[in-house]
């Protein structure tokens, strides 16, 4: 069967500063509290720091004409803050600012869509030590950050994000294995009540601008949950907790229906976890945005017997070992969700979306990578069947272009269409880059 999509559909890639941008320390640039994160012990896998990584910084025209050569239309980055402004606050990085001109001038050039991310998980560091997200004060130091990347590129970028996943936010300082690497629920959800007061007042000073031919949203990931006994009680209500509770119920519900959900403000309350509210601030958190970004990877079933088994494993200092089953029918429920019971009336980009490899000596065994494009085939299957449904998605970006820093998980994850060698930073592309050109080039596929 041939799966066709509009002409106009948005093809693309997606890459993150951290990740691919390396140049840590050039230029001015100030330390991210990845840049710090990862310099502690035992943080990021085989202890690797995101110092170089794929050196996009001085490699992007590379990449830019890789992404020409396979019809991309669109390419989704990130700002890293801390090369805009070293300290976070303050005096501007002239040689940022210069840097970020060039790539979107050589990306407007190819005639690639530009579709930047104000964060990707990088604060500055010297805004972490004053309290991060978890310091009212973010709310100024952020707009003051956008508002200066609006002045410089507001025209220049078609598609601006404001946040990038922020749940890493809550995962950073309430669990640990994430920058900043704090264990503090309750900070934690202070920093998102406050990380959202950013994004609706950065919404609020883009209408300002009154930008003609710019759009602003968010991208938020869903990973839904379910219950793998039905009718279990234990299963329900861990899948329960991990989509409204610490999931993208706590994002999604102030977003798109204004305020906390009552399970979650219920929740808070008897934890005593309940952020500082400021009057307003659902209204601002509620601005309307112009498109929603889905970053979208699996479905994960949730079973309480086998969570108890991989809880006592590892307890006793075993390492558990269960590569979870992909769910790829699991996007056509979730998008159908966004739009039923989030009242989601804008259109949607599927931000993200992807497979890892596990990193191996053996490149050629790397190059052949069927099973990314087989499940990527799937994925779009069923984004094909829940367009045909009538629900608005504009666009399909792949994770990654290249294999990259994949945050703890360093470099042995490996998400690109194309092989980084990390010594010689020699880019060889995939299969997946192949057939992914192929899709470009017809609107679509056959399977």
């Amino acid at each position: 069967m041939k799966y066709e999509f509009p002409e106009d559909f948005l093809w693309g890639t997606a890459t993150a500063a951290a990740q691919v941008e390396g140049a840590a320390f050039e230029d001015g640039r100030g330390p991210s509290i990845w840049d710090v994160f990862s310099r502690i012990p035992g943080k990021i896998a085989n202890g690797t720091v995101p110092d170089v990584t794929c050196d996009q910084y001085h490699l992007f025209e590379k990449d830019i004409e890789i992404m020409k050569n396979m019809g991309i239309k669109s390419y989704r980055f990130s700002f890293s803050w801390s090369r805009i402004l070293p300290e976070g606050t303050g005096e501007v990085n002239p040689a940022g600012i210069a840097y970020y001109k060039r790539m979107i001038a050589c990306l407007k050039k190819n005639g690639i869509v530009p579709n930047a991310t104000m964060y990707h998980w990088d604060l500055p560091y010297a805004l972490q030590i004053q309290g991060g997200f978890g310091n009212r004060e973010v709310v100024q130091w952020f707009t003051n950050y956008a508002n200066i990347l609006l002045d410089n590129f507001g025209e220049d970028v078609e598609l601006w994000a404001t946040f990038n996943e922020p749940i890493a936010v809550y995962v950073g300082h309430a669990y640990g294995f994430f920058a900043p690497g704090l264990k503090n629920e309750k900070y934690a959800r202070q920093c998102l009540h406050n990380l959202l007061v950013c994004h609706g007042e950065t919404v609020k000073l883009f209408r300002k601008k009154n930008l003609e031919h710019a759009k602003i949203g968010i991208v938020v990931d869903v990973w839904p949950h379910y219950p793998a006994r039905p009718g279990n009680v234990e299963d329900e209500e861990i899948a329960f907790y991990n989509n409204e509770i610490a999931g993208y119920g706590i994002f999604l519900h102030p977003l798109f229906l204004h305020g906390y959900s009552e399970e979650l403000l219920a929740y808070m309350k008897e934890k005593d976890m309940t952020p500082q509210i400021c009057e307003g601030d659902f209204d601002t958190i509620h601005e309307r945005i112009d498109f929603y970004g889905l970053n979208f990877y699996n479905g994960i079933y949730d079973d309480a017997d086998e969570i108890k088994r991989k809880e006592e494993i590892e307890k006793a200092g075993g390492n558990y070992q269960n590569k979870p089953e992909a769910h790829p029918e699991a996007l056509y429920q979730v998008l159908h969700m966004l739009v039923e019971k989030y009242k989601v009336d804008v259109p949607i980009y599927i931000t993200e979306n992807g497979l890892p490899q596990d990193d191996s000596p053996d490149v050629e065994k790397l190059l052949d990578d069927q099973e990314r494009i087989d499940c990527l085939e799937q994925i779009l299957t069923w984004l094909h069947k829940a367009m045909a449904d009538g629900i608005l998605v504009k666009g399909y970006y792949v994770w990654s272009l290249l294999d990259n820093f994949e945050w703890s998980g360093g470099y042995t994850f490996r998400f690109g269409m194309h092989y980084t060698d990390y010594e010689t930073l020699e880019r060889i592309p995939k299969k997946s880059a192949g057939w992914y050109r192929d899709v470009i080039k017809d609107h679509g596929f056959t399977r």
